[in-house]
């Protein structure tokens, strides 16, 4: 057998294994299933607020964060609030929402100056983080409003409908972030 045509048999052999025709898809039409929100362990080092806002980015979901200390009581009485209300599914429907709790008191945070970097100025405080930055337009630090669970309700589903967008989730022009253009 002449090698041009042992070339051409092999080539086709080859062509018939990688190149595979490709398959045509169908347009659906079936509504997109809402993303579940994620709860992470609290964050003692600074490494793993980091992995979790990795996490965060790549789901294109924001991250919120609760700040806290041992000895804070109002922080012992919100984080069970603000935990149940993202493990009821609050926000899954804008897109769903990670939460983690910070021990800002944790030698690992105190010592590598996260708090400065995050803009952290008291305790409690409600943080978001969209695709990795820190949001503190939307920073809540008042625990009387972290203390009523509609006020919180509606903090974690305007957070979610950020996802990964870099911006206010309010409605309107730019997210909200000039009032109402009128």
């Amino acid at each position: 057998m002449p090698p041009y045509i042992a070339y051409r048999a092999s080539m086709r052999a080859l062509r018939a294994l990688f190149c595979r025709p490709s398959v045509s898809r169908t347009f659906s039409t079936s509504r997109r299933l809402s993303a579940n929100n994620q709860i992470y362990t609290s964050v003692r080092r600074p490494d793993d607020l980091y992995t979790y806002q990795l996490l965060s980015s790549s789901s294109r979901t924001p991250l919120i964060t609760l700040w806290t200390t041992s000895w804070c009581a109002t922080c012992h009485a919100v984080a069970p609030l603000l935990k149940s209300a993202v493990e009821s599914g609050v926000g899954e429907a804008e897109g769903g929402v990670g939460y983690c709790q910070v021990e800002f008191d944790a030698p690992d945070i105190m010592s590598d100056g996260l708090g400065t970097q995050c803009m952290i100025t008291s305790i409690p405080t409600l943080l978001s983080f969209d695709a990795g930055e820190a949001q503190v337009q939307t920073k809540l630090t008042d625990a009387r409003k972290m203390a009523d669970r509609a006020f919180l309700e509606e903090w974690i589903r305007n957070e979610a409908r950020r996802h990964g967008g870099r911006g206010g989730g309010g409605p309107g022009i730019f997210g909200g972030l000039f009032g109402s253009w009128k």
